[in-house]
Order: structure tokens, then C-alpha cells, then sequence
């Protein structure tokens, strides 16, 4: 299940803040203080559920006595028609708490059935999925951690927990080898290193500098499969990992290649929401 820390509970508080401003007045003036709700999210297409603790947490900040029963955990699977989970307690809290917390739960599920999705187009081979930083701002915990409830991985979550030396550094340091140099000058942190490849030519040199993972950027299936032979051949220590037009329909080919990851903005720029609805009883 996601965990609930510090950086949910201010994304939470913050919407809810959004949501409300002055006060939810069509249910303060509809429903009386001491009226008890019972209600339920359904699943209205097939997907994987992700952000159950959230979604709870959503209905606990408005009224602590609202209680959330989970049907599905995180990471399950759920049919359209399904019930995810049953939701009862002060009406109020229900009501006003609903729009926010089907907006976590629709996003985060939506993360974890698209990752499923790739991860089972890659099963049997020993290619792993992964995310990378295109998240939406603030919430990268939330939806690094829907894509490993989808079954997928996290890459770095930050700039500050691995280097990736991508083009515009090379560009700028002058050559992939300046680059490379002056991050081994300078890396009293220990960091891994990951190296951006667009040819050949760039791909012997962070062999030579014996990176520890080279990142294949938009190449083709055939280059790729090139490239795969060549740090091969060289090293059994450097990781491969290839992103760049990684579709549900060529991540197969490409995991066949023998990478040992592929990486999928998609994952989180681009999913869409799982439809899910909640009704009162």
C-alpha cells in the first residue's frame, strides 16, 4: 500500500484546501450535522487499484470518525462493475471529501494500470520497467509509488541520487569523455553514473570509462539490439537501459534486444485516470 508521510498529507490538505475554500455549502445546507452516510467507490472499467490509503486519509483529515474498508489493496487488480471499497461515517465528511479523494485514487490507479500494462508486454524476459522524473510536480512520491504498486520500478527520484549525463551536459562539458571525467573529478558522493548514448562512438567511450549503466536514447530496434552486443562483449558489470518512443507495441522487441531496463515517460505524463465513481446508499 502507498504510504501516507509528511508530502502526502500537505498534497492532501492542499487540494482539500482547493476544493473547499470557504466551506462546501451545498452540503452544509442540504445535510444535517448528525446525518450518517454509507457509500461506496465502484470501478467502472478494468485496471489496477492504487492509492486505497490515500483516498482514506482524504476522508480522515475532514472527519476522523469517517471510516474507509478496503475491498481491493493497493496493486490488485479490479473489473469494471467491482467494488474497490465501502466508505461510511458522518455524511458530511463523505460528501465533501468525495471529489478530492476519487481525484487521488483515479490518478494513482491510472498510473499503476498503465505500468501493468508494459509490464506484462515485457513478461518472460528479464527486462525491467521503469519511470522517470516526467511526474507531475509535487506529487513524485505518490506516482513513483503507483508505478511499483503496477508492478514497474523507480529510476532516480531526484537529480540528486544518481548522475545521468544527458546530451546538454556533453553538449556543454564539451564531449561525453569531458563530461564523464569531470563527474569522476568531482563524485566524492559515490554516485552512480548513467551515461545518455546516441551512437556507437559515444557508447565505446562510456564503456572504456566503465560507467555503470548506459542509457540508449531513441535508437532503433536494430541499433539497440548493435549496442546490446557491444557492452556485452566488453562488460558484464555496465546496465543497459533504453528509452525514447517505448510504446505499448515495440517495448516486447525491444526487451527481446536483451536490455536490462526500458524507460517509460508514459508511465506518469501520460496516463489516464482509471474511471472510478462513489455512491451513496
Amino acid at each position: 500500500m502507498i504510504s501516507i508521510d509528511d508530502t502526502a498529507l500537505r498534497l492532501i490538505d492542499a487540494a482539500l484546501a482547493e476544493d473547499r475554500g470557504s466551506g462546501d455549502w451545498t452540503t452544509r445546507w442540504i445535510v444535517p450535522a448528525r446525518t450518517r452516510g454509507h457509500a461506496r467507490i465502484v470501478a467502472k472499467e478494468d485496471g489496477v487499484i492504487a492509492g486505497i490509503g490515500v483516498a482514506s486519509a482524504v476522508f480522515l483529515r475532514l472527519d476522523p470518525r469517517v471510516e474507509l474498508n478496503a475491498l481491493k489493496s493497493d496493486g490488485e487488480q479490479v473489473i469494471a462493475g467491482e467494488v474497490v471499497c465501502t466508505i461510511d461515517g458522518p455524511a458530511r465528511g463523505i460528501l465533501t471529501g468525495e471529489r478530492t479523494a476519487l481525484n487521488f485514487l483515479q490518478r494513482l490507479s491510472g498510473i499503476a494500470s498503465v505500468t501493468r500494462r508494459y509490464v506484462d508486454a515485457v513478461a518472460g524476459t528479464t527486462t525491467r520497467i521503469l519511470d522517470t522524473r516526467k511526474t507531475t510536480p509535487g506529487w513524485r512520491s505518490l506516482e513513483k509509488a503507483a508505478v511499483r504498486e503496477g508492478g514497474g520500478d523507480n529510476h532516480r527520484f531526484g537529480l540528486f541520487d544518481m548522475v545521468l549525463i544527458k546530451e546538454n551536459h556533453a553538449a556543454i562539458a564539451g564531449s561525453v569523455e569531458e563530461a564523464i571525467r569531470r563527474v569522476r573529478e568531482a563524485n566524492t558522493r559515490n554516485l552512480r553514473i548513467e551515461v545518455e548514448i546516441h551512437d556507437l562512438s559515444e557508447l565505446r567511450v562510456a564503456i572504456e570509462a566503465h560507467v555503470d549503466r548506459v542509457l540508449l536514447d531513441n535508437m532503433s530496434t536494430e541499433k539497440i539490439r548493435e549496442a546490446v552486443r557491444t557492452v556485452r562483449a566488453a562488460s558484464d558489470r555496465i546496465e543497459i537501459e533504453a528509452s525514447g518512443n517505448m510504446t505499448l507495441e515495440r517495448v516486447r522487441e525491444v526487451a527481446e534486444a536483451g536490455v536490462d531496463f526500458i524507460s517509460v515517460g508514459a508511465l506518469t505524463h501520460s496516463a489516464r485516470s482509471l474511471d472510478l465513481s462513489l455512491l451513496t446508499l
